[in-house]
């Protein structure tokens, strides 16, 4: 009981201390656990819904370091712009299948 004590103290806290950083992280959680359901079953909305995730996620990113750069800036937009370009050809693949 203590363990999940402390765990949901530090989601509290981090939730606080840095709460953009913190929704795309559970959009990112989100993105995966949908993107997994996908594979497993092969249904289209679990699929766009995950694809959505990223793409939020991304530009939320993209804008937040705009507005308030950190010291990864670099890597921090590369991996935002690369994880945007593959749900985007995600979507075009998906659209290209209909």
């Amino acid at each position: 009981m203590r363990l999940w004590h402390f765990w949901l103290n530090s989601f509290i806290l981090s939730s606080q201390h840095n709460p953009p950083r913190f929704v795309e992280l559970l959009m990112l959680l989100l993105a995966i656990t949908m993107l997994l359901i996908a594979t497993i079953l092969p249904d289209r909305p679990y699929l766009v819904l995950g694809l959505s995730f990223v793409v939020g996620s991304s530009i939320s990113i993209l804008v937040r370091e705009a507005i308030a750069p950190s010291p990864q800036i670099r890597l921090t937009q590369l991996t935002a712009l690369l994880l945007l370009f593959i749900s985007l050809y995600g979507f075009a693949d998906l659209i290209n299948t209909l």
